[in-house]
């Protein structure tokens, strides 16, 4: 196996967490759901899936330099990791709420779709920077490190093909209503507070 497989089971349950918090990607996502239904919504995946790939290359530029260096380089990598997951957390907590309506996109078509919502994932400036934070954190710098990338490249898109698809799921149901600025704040507290958890986790991470 490429990866250590207590690493491995640490990664799915975090971003598992970090995916199920909603963002700019799972807003388009849900955008494109409810303008053009659900399977707008499941083809707009596509380009999330991309858009995540290509950070997470990008990001593998930046990290690995750093894995290959000093211990004391990993630890300030860390815990500067873990302060940023925490500021995320703290801002999506304060964050304003905005409803999000279902406001037909007329002629949305499935090639637009894919490449608003790899846009939007790949051209958030917040992309690459919080992968390059919170990846090497499981990385193990004894291992190959392009078996372990690839690993969690692919853990990473399935679980988030398999909870956005979940958003879309429930957004196609309410279709023709409107997710309201209370059950967005609710979201973004819930986000936050998690945000924070997994910034937390992080520092306690010791390397096998």
């Amino acid at each position: 196996m490429p990866i250590n497989l207590d690493i491995w089971l640490a990664f799915t349950a975090a971003a598992a967490v970090l995916i199920a918090i909603p963002g700019p990607t799972t807003l388009i996502v849900l955008g494109h759901t409810l303008a053009g239904g659900r399977a707008l919504g499941f083809v707009s995946l596509a380009g999330v899936a991309a858009g995540d790939m290509c950070a997470i290359g990008l990001s593998v530029l930046g990290f690995s330099a750093v894995l290959s260096a000093s211990a004391a380089s990993f630890e300030v990598l860390k815990w500067a990791g873990a302060a940023y997951l925490v500021w995320l957390g703290i801002g999506l907590w304060r964050a304003p709420a905005a409803a999000v309506s279902a406001d037909p996109e007329r002629g949305t078509s499935a090639c637009s779709a894919i490449w608003r919502s790899f846009a939007v994932t790949l051209l958030n400036p917040k992309g690459v920077l919080f992968f390059t934070a919170f990846l090497p954190q499981f990385i193990d710098p004894e291992r190959p490190l392009f078996g372990q990338v690839a690993a969690l490249t692919l853990t990473f898109n399935v679980l988030a093909t398999a909870i956005q698809g979940g958003y879309v799921l429930a957004a196609g149901r309410a279709r023709h209503g409107v997710v309201s600025e209370r059950a967005m704040r609710r979201l973004n507290r819930a986000g936050g507070a998690m945000l924070v958890g997994a910034g937390l986790l992080t520092a306690t991470l010791k390397r096998g």
